[in-house]
């Protein structure tokens, strides 16, 4: 029974150590997680207004589906996903309007760059984002500051010099 105990604490240590292999697989790098750019030399062919769009349940244009579509943001027109039929990669390869966004979960893509931007930092694709998020869910989006150090989390040094 001993030796039971002993080679079940030793099974758990490999299990664990493989639990933590895992973790690295699902959240490290390797998962797939992809980081937004906060740059795309392509911005300057938007279309002028982003501030008036469709409305998120706005079916593709082509082919009325209506989920998984994206908004170009150079013409406006609502097309399908490349899971769906396509429709929003062919308008890139027909007219090279290569920034849109997505109406399923509100992030922007370029074709050109083959990148997620970053629509919260590129001031020029605040506006759209924010009136989509608007029309999606009723409110304003809570926009996330960039991290810099503040005065107030800082212990102030006369402070601690007096004391």
């Amino acid at each position: 029974m001993a030796d039971q105990a002993g080679s079940s604490s030793s099974h758990l240590g490999t299990q664990f150590q493989e639990d933590d292999d895992d973790f690295d697989l699902i959240y490290g790098a390797e998962s797939g997680w992809v980081e937004a750019r906060t740059h795309c030399d392509h911005l300057a062919i938007l279309t002028a207004d982003l501030s008036h769009i469709p409305t998120p349940s706005t079916p593709c244009n082509r082919c009325q589906h209506p989920s998984e579509n994206w908004l170009c943001l150079c013409c406006k027109d609502v097309l399908c996903s490349r899971f769906v039929n396509k429709h929003m990669l062919e308008h890139y390869k027909q007219t090279t309007h290569c920034i849109a966004l997505s109406y399923s979960d509100l992030s922007v893509w370029c074709f050109a760059c083959d990148s997620y931007l970053d629509a919260q930092l590129i001031q020029q694709l605040r506006p759209v984002h924010e009136t989509a998020y608007i029309l999606k869910f009723g409110e304003a989006p809570p926009f996330r500051t960039v991290e810099s150090p503040h005065m107030e989390d800082k212990p102030d040094k006369d402070t601690q010099s007096s004391s």
